[in-house]
């Protein structure tokens, strides 16, 4: 019985890294690589995992005996900043033996560790973010303009909606509307006041843009390439059903007054300056959702770093040397994924915080919106065009970012045969 219940202590705290680390945006993998690695430092001989986006079942074995768990996660969020914590701490275990009580006292000490940025930076870095994208979109001045008010007031909204537990559907709906109508309040205003012309609907788009779910998207493609088939459905089911609550929302207002979401307006710049605005708005977007993501400054700096180069490189490739878009996002994928790896060799960031904001201002979404518009007013095949792109495109991202991981892990090249514990040495139980 002794050995039974210090074993349930043990079990307990494994158990809570996972939550902690699953209700942070962490991949099945991830959580269970880290939960099989406190297992071992805290005395437990055999740790098995099953990981869905919302449960954690666990079985752990030592001294003769076993105890299973079962854990609901309700928490469903990114939160860059404590998985880098978690994995840290959990890393700086290896090799050594930890008490129970010790580590019970870390995870406190983490779980108490506040959002680093309040309501007014976290809505500036959406705004600005989604104003990159504008212009990374071909939107010009008057769009990215006003698609920064937009997308600034509708995180906000989303903000305190989701400190205040609501449901992420509605969430997704409500900050949709609030974002699109905001932002065509403010072209009608610029009409009234400038008389400007009409010639700016699709930027719509550009402005609720950060309510693509980047990450849990990537992190759910990750979990399929690992074989974490029950995480990586849950997690893009759950990414596909965000982006039909806001697509209803650009799709009814679209409807309402009666806007056109094919691009109208191209930015009138070319040449190498084009290259360097699309650098800098390239940098500004992947900082902005780095920081969406509750990533620290310096964090926030490196994973912008790459994803201005990577971007830039890809615009590049796909413009200039016309290489297929996909092809040419597998290629930056690729290279996001190798540098991010070699940066968090060199630091205490882990390589999904690096890498995640670096790709995701390659996903889509303006495509990806603008179809969903097409297929609920009728038009089918300009709406699987646009969804058909964005297919290949996320593929892309997925197929560039696991290789990269396949080139330097070998956990990631090779299937390790897990083994099974001996039934001789585990008590019988009537």
């Amino acid at each position: 019985m002794q050995a039974h219940d210090r074993l349930a202590h043990q079990s307990r705290v494994v158990l809570r890294l996972g939550q902690m680390l699953l209700s942070s945006g962490a991949s099945a993998f991830r959580v269970k690589y880290s939960m099989a690695q406190l297992a071992r430092a805290v005395g437990i001989q055999e740790h098995r995992a099953q990981v869905t986006y919302s449960e954690i079942l666990t079985t752990a074995y030592a001294n003769g005996t076993f105890r299973t768990e079962l854990a609901e996660n309700r928490v469903l969020g990114i939160n860059a900043d404590r998985i880098d914590r978690l994995v840290n701490y959990v890393e700086s275990l290896r090799g050594t033996r930890a008490v129970v009580e010790d580590v019970d006292a870390a995870l406190d000490e983490i779980d108490t560790v506040k959002p680093l940025y309040g309501w007014l930076p976290n809505a500036l870095a959406s705004g600005l973010a989604c104003a990159a994208f504008a212009f990374l979109n071909g939107g010009g001045p008057i769009e990215c303009s006003v698609v920064a008010i937009a997308a600034f007031v509708g995180q906000f909204v989303r903000r305190q909606l989701l400190h205040r537990r609501m449901n992420h559907f509605g969430v997704w709906m409500l900050c949709g509307l609030t974002a699109a109508l905001v932002y065509i309040g403010g072209l009608h205003l610029l009409d009234l006041i400038f008389h400007v012309a009409a010639t700016h609907h699709s930027g719509i788009i550009s402005a609720i843009l950060f309510l693509v779910p980047g990450f849990p998207l990537v992190t759910g493609i990750i979990d399929l390439v690992r074989h974490d088939f029950q995480s990586g459905i849950a997690r893009l089911t759950y990414v596909s059903m965000l982006l039909v609550s806001a697509g209803v929302a650009v799709w009814a207002l679209s409807l309402a007054f009666e806007w056109t979401l094919r691009q109208e307006y191209v930015v009138p710049v070319e040449g190498s300056v084009l290259y360097v605005l699309r650098f800098i708005t390239s940098y500004i977007a992947a900082f902005g959702f780095a920081m969406l993501f509750n990533s620290p400054p310096k964090v926030c700096a490196a994973a912008a770093s790459i994803g201005a180069v990577v971007n830039t490189a890809r615009l590049l490739l796909r413009d200039e040397i016309t290489i297929p878009n996909q092809a040419a996002v597998g290629v930056a994928a690729l290279v996001a994924g190798l540098l991010a790896i070699w940066v968090a060799q060199r630091t205490r960031f882990s390589r999904v915080t690096l890498s995640v904001p670096a790709v995701v201002i390659m996903i889509p979404g303006v495509p990806l919106y603008r179809a969903l518009a097409f297929l609920s007013s009728g038009n089918t095949s300009e709406a699987l065009a646009a969804l058909f792109e964005v297919f290949f495109v996320v593929s892309a991202i997925g197929v560039g970012l696991s290789i990269s991981r396949m080139l330097t892990d070998r956990e990631w090249l090779m299937e390790t045969p897990k083994g099974v514990p001996r039934l001789e040495a585990l008590p019988m139980r009537y």
